[in-house]
């Protein structure tokens, strides 16, 4: 007899009671989806909780943005592989801070190079985050915004260090928890938090994973992303309303999607041309 196929929309829908013939029927997944979320929301209560009471370090460092702001300085934002995400999630953002720019690494930015490893081996070159401050527009007065889970490798540690030297201010946004659980991997034997003007906590655990389950062999559920870029956003929000409650107007994006956004950003970017590298 000769194999007769169908195409998926000649297919008869599937009773989801009957087993497909070949297939072994399994009980309902537990609610995975559930506790996962349930996680996030504990870790970004702890982040409000204790990151977010009122002279904490969330207005601490938004206070460095909005200053940095109104005395004419930029802003940069670095982050390496998936830290960089993050770092981009600050960079020509609807309803953002418009001078935030993005400090690249070549190599580290995410995931886009090959193999993939690479961006990580690159994380432990000494020199490079030196070389590429001293190429980059960061300047005495201006911001820098490093984010790295761990805190503990050469090139977030050294960015710190360089951009200290150089006389910018140093928010850093890392888990506490690896001071206590892993030793530093960099020349400086310290951790990132050690070499900023402040420090935001993301509460993320040890190795990123907040669910194990039954029948899976590593734990699973990455936190980080959601959790560090909501903290940032908070505290670029703050900034915004310290700027407004001192008088200045923020200068903040809109939407390019909405009536009128194109036009604001355009003026948005004329006024503030020279802070602006994105731009040219």
């Amino acid at each position: 007899m000769s194999a007769e196929t169908t195409s998926p929309e000649d297919a008869a829908p599937a009773d989801p009671a009957t087993p497909v013939a070949g297939t072994v029927a399994t009980p309902p997944a537990p609610d995975t989806a559930r506790r996962y979320l349930d996680a996030v929301t504990a870790l970004l209560t702890r982040v409000r909780d204790e990151e977010a009471v009122p002279g904490g370090p969330v207005e601490r460092a938004a206070r460095l943005l909005a200053a940095t702001v109104t005395e004419g300085g930029r802003i940069f934002a670095f982050g390496a592989g998936h830290s960089s995400l993050i770092a981009q999630d600050l960079v020509y953002k609807a309803g953002g801070l418009a001078l935030v720019n993005l400090l690249t690494v070549p190599g580290t930015l995410g995931v886009d190079v090959r193999p993939a490893t690479l961006g990580s081996a690159l994380e432990r070159v000494e020199g490079l985050a030196g070389t590429v401050l001293d190429q980059s527009p960061a300047a005495p007065g201006d911001l820098l915004v490093i984010i790295s889970l761990s805190g503990r490798n050469v090139l977030p540690v050294e960015m710190a260090v360089r951009a200290r030297e150089k006389g910018l201010k140093v928010i850093g946004v890392t888990s506490a928890a690896y001071a206590g659980h892993s030793v530093p991997a960099n020349p400086w034997n310290s951790f990132l938090a050690e070499h900023c003007d402040v420090v935001l906590d993301n509460k993320i655990t040890v190795g990123d994973t907040e669910l194990s389950g039954d029948g899976i062999a590593a734990p699973f559920g990455p936190a980080s992303t959601a959790v560090t870029s909501a903290l940032l956003q908070a505290t670029t929000a703050t900034a915004a309303a310290l700027l407004a409650a001192e008088g200045t107007e923020p200068p903040l994006l809109r939407s390019g999607n909405v009536p009128g956004g194109l036009e604001w950003n355009k003026e948005v970017f004329a006024r503030h041309r020279e802070r602006i590298h994105y731009q040219h």
